[in-house]
């Protein structure tokens, strides 16, 4: 197929999804190499690019030939996926999570699936869902939480137990095929799901789940609790009652009470006794009952005609707030449970699940949640006049966790939180100054920027901003056998702090990043509840050209079998003679090269090209890194 003709077909996915329709061809449009680029353009820039599957492979030395065999086997039906390579990496609370290293071949194929469904399912996913979603993130949906939870009583925390690992196959599946009618490419699916994996050398079946850290788990995970979001949502419809809280008892007596007197006084004053004492009389009593007013509530909260449903979910992690009774909390989480277990097959933990009070709390993607009152009067416009106005009730407010902040610290090693005692890392003494403040700069700056939607950011990460700074001055100070007190003299510049170096006799200066050089930038809600285009485009990069060109950028030959080599040491790239193509490679880690030289290169080999040059120029000194492979070694 045409690469127009290829572009308009995955374009048509969301218009013929909208239109209610199954889609069809899917396994047919996995012919086209275009694809394939556009999954490794995808994947190569991960870190997770290098990280070898079962076979021991990586994405080191990708070429048209390997996509060319891939689309044969799916085609003959020879394609097998491959068992995962199971690993464990630490969670915060100490425990370990499972996660599952596809082989090359097989995030290949995981690539290409994954934008595929994205083309059919984006169109259809709710706006209460924030996780691997282009343009949404855990900011968007702490924003949405902040901008539209005002008034909520109950938050309904709800845990899924193991839930990657206990999706049913035949459950997604089901629901895949309600969709789309290709089977042959739903059998792919099937078949990446039951591939199994392997730990310690054992081989282990997959009867359920989808291993965290595939490429195309993310995707599925969203297709299986999409079901949950239409429930939910169907729920909000049915739950949501009345316009309008109703007014207390109280507040309505005071109201009605000063507008009578109002009535009173413009009726006297009408007839020319505004000089009368029962007009100051009345005037008076208006102003007490207006400061006794201030003091109390206008809206009734139990208010049994008035009710609100809000929700919001990132990947498993879900959050129900309910504006309504505790008994109302009590069976929508009693209904989520039944919609878990019967529909999903999917266990809610007893343990960690629960109903909680607004105002107590609850903690949803490392915030606390929780609503806060401030009624205390503000001066206001309304109605083209200055007037005060209480705060809302009920506010919905985020803050920082102080225990995220004690484990972030002492995690890294920047010291004793509790004991108020910052120290140096001795594993950076041996980088240089530049190399240790960027070290800094990005650890500090990333946990900060991520909670910049705190109320509380700057106050409760305060004191980790300290122990940021003296750990960074120790560390050096410890490298070059020096005090901290001279480190700070020798890099303070007013209220900042700078380390100077030099760049091709240019001077040039880092500044130490600290907490008032936060910047909270807040997304208005109709950012965020903005349909985002599905419109796909296939755009080669600049790699992809280079990689079709078919020739090699090291020995210069031309109409070659290429591959792209993934640059590991910049050693790699400092043998004599090599193009400006390689010279650049520096900074974009990738180098188109024929099948010799790329196996030269991990032999530690330079080409008799590169030897002539490096000769020519007298550089002998440039093969030195060149080392002959011992045969039988």
């Amino acid at each position: 197929m045409l690469p127009d003709t290829i572009e308009r077909a995955v374009r048509s996915l969301p218009t013929i999804i909208r239109s209610g329709r199954r889609v069809n061809g899917l396994f047919r449009l996995m012919k086209s190499p275009l694809l394939w680029e556009h999954a490794y353009q995808q994947i190569a820039p991960n870190k997770g690019a290098m990280t070898p599957g079962v076979d021991g492979k990586t994405l080191d030395g990708f070429s048209p030939e390997m996509v060319r065999s891939i689309i044969d086997r799916l085609a003959d039906g020879s394609y097998r996926p491959k068992p995962v390579r199971r690993v464990y990496i630490p969670k915060a609370n100490g425990k370990k999570r499972p996660l599952g290293v596809p082989t090359t071949e097989d995030k290949l194929v995981q690539e290409v699936v994954r934008t595929l469904l994205e083309q059919i399912y984006e169109p259809l996913f709710s706006q209460h869902s924030h996780g691997f979603r282009k343009e949404r993130s855990c900011h968007t949906a702490l924003e949405s939480i902040r901008a539209k939870w005002t008034g909520v009583k109950w938050l309904i925390d709800v845990d899924v137990v193991g839930f990657f690992d206990n999706i049913d196959h035949d459950v997604l599946i089901g629901l895949l095929e309600k969709r789309i009618a290709d089977r042959r490419f739903v059998r792919l699916i099937r078949g990446l799901l039951k591939a199994g994996y392997i730990e310690d050398w054992v081989y282990h079946r997959t009867y359920s789940g989808t291993p965290q850290g595939g490429v195309v788990s993310p995707m599925l995970a969203n297709i299986y609790l999409h079901e949950l979001d239409m429930f939910i949502e169907a729920r909000i419809v049915s739950f949501t009652k009345g316009d309008k809280r109703g007014y207390t008892k109280d507040y309505r007596r005071i109201r009605n009470r000063i507008s009578y007197l109002r009535r009173n006084v413009d009726a006297l004053r009408a007839q020319g006794l505004a000089d009368s004492p029962k007009i100051t009389s009345m005037l008076e009593e208006i102003g007490r009952l207006k400061a006794e007013r201030a003091t109390v509530p206008a809206s009734d909260a139990l208010d049994p005609n008035y009710r609100r449903l809000r929700y919001c979910r990132y990947a498993d992690d879900f959050l129900i707030g309910v504006t309504g009774s505790k008994a109302d909390a009590r069976q929508l989480m009693d209904e989520v449970r039944v919609f878990l277990t019967d529909i999903l097959k999917l266990e809610m933990s007893a343990e960690k699940s629960g109903i909680r009070k607004a105002t107590d709390g609850a903690r949803f993607l490392g915030y606390e949640v929780c609503t806060s009152t401030n009624r205390n009067p503000h001066k206001a416009i309304f109605d083209g006049r200055p007037t005060s106005r209480r705060g809302l009730a009920d506010r919905l407010r985020l803050r920082v966790p102080r225990d995220r902040v004690v484990r972030f610290v002492n995690d890294k090693g920047w010291g004793d939180y509790e004991a108020f005692r910052p120290r140096g890392r001795p594993a950076l003494r041996f980088a240089s100054d530049v190399e240790i403040v960027l070290a800094y700069n990005a650890e500090w700056r990333g946990f900060a920027n991520y909670y910049a939607l705190a109320d509380d950011v700057k106050r409760k990460l305060n004191k980790g901003g300290y122990f940021a700074l003296f750990s960074c001055v120790k560390t050096i100070a410890a490298k070059h056998r020096t005090s901290a007190r001279k480190v700070f003299a020798r890099l303070r510049r007013g209220v900042d702090f700078f380390i100077r170096f030099e760049v091709g006799n240019e001077p040039r200066a880092i500044k130490l990043w600290q907490l008032k050089d936060l910047r909270r930038h807040v997304r208005t809600w109709g950012g965020i509840d903005k349909p985002r285009s599905t419109q796909f485009v296939f755009s080669r990069t600049e790699l992809v050209e280079r990689l079709n060109a078919r020739q090699c950028e090291r020995c210069g030959r031309e109409d070659l079998p290429c591959e792209i080599h993934h640059v590991r040491r910049v050693a790699e790239m400092q043998y004599a003679g090599l193009s400006r193509h390689m010279q650049a490679a520096r900074q974009r880690k990738r180098v188109v090269l024929c099948v010799a030289c790329h196996n030269s290169i991990h032999a530690g080999q330079p080409t008799d090209r590169q030897r002539r040059i490096a000769r020519s120029r007298g550089e002998p000194d440039a093969l030195k890194g060149a080392r002959p492979v011992r045969r039988g070694a």
